[in-house]
């Protein structure tokens, strides 16, 4: 991903928004903001010819350094896209993009709406660790957010 993937990325983020299920996000932010709240490695986009199918990216989960090979997964698939494999490439590419930046877990926190994300994750190897009732607000309704991790089998292992 590149930063003039932007406007594209932008747009299928903004859809994923509009779902109501996939964030608590409710705008999508400026570029600057979200290009700092994200790693600078582990910035994916799947392309079909000129269309940007999908994207993909890691957050930190902290900013205290023992923390510092666990990060946060967003991955967000174009609406004309969904249900074609889009979402498990990009995170198949992701967690190896992350295993190779030194990174040992992956967790993401996904509405239990989601079902399609709740899939993903399970397909790649993220197991179910709980459920967070009532974590967050969005829109004036508590949302449950369930947490899924994966544990790389090859960083982080001794």
């Amino acid at each position: 991903m590149q930063a003039t993937d932007w406007p594209r990325v932008s747009g299928i983020y903004q859809e994923g928004i509009a779902t109501g299920i996939a964030t608590f996000e409710t705008t999508v932010p400026a570029y600057e903001s979200w290009d700092a709240a994200h790693l600078a490695s582990c910035r994916l986009v799947a392309v079909h010819g000129d269309e940007l199918m999908g994207w993909a990216a890691l957050s930190p989960v902290s900013g205290r350094c023992v923390y510092g090979g666990v990060a946060e997964v967003s991955v967000y698939v174009a609406r004309r896209f969904h249900g074609k494999g889009v979402g498990r490439v990009l995170m198949e590419h992701l967690i190896r993009e992350s295993e190779a930046q030194g990174i040992w877990t992956l967790q993401s926190g996904i509405f239990p709406q989601n079902t399609g994300s709740i899939r993903l994750h399970e397909k790649t190897g993220f197991r179910f660790l709980g459920k967070r009732e009532r974590i967050g607000k969005r829109d004036g309704t508590w949302y449950d957010n369930l947490l899924f991790e994966r544990r790389s089998t090859v960083v982080g292992v001794h």
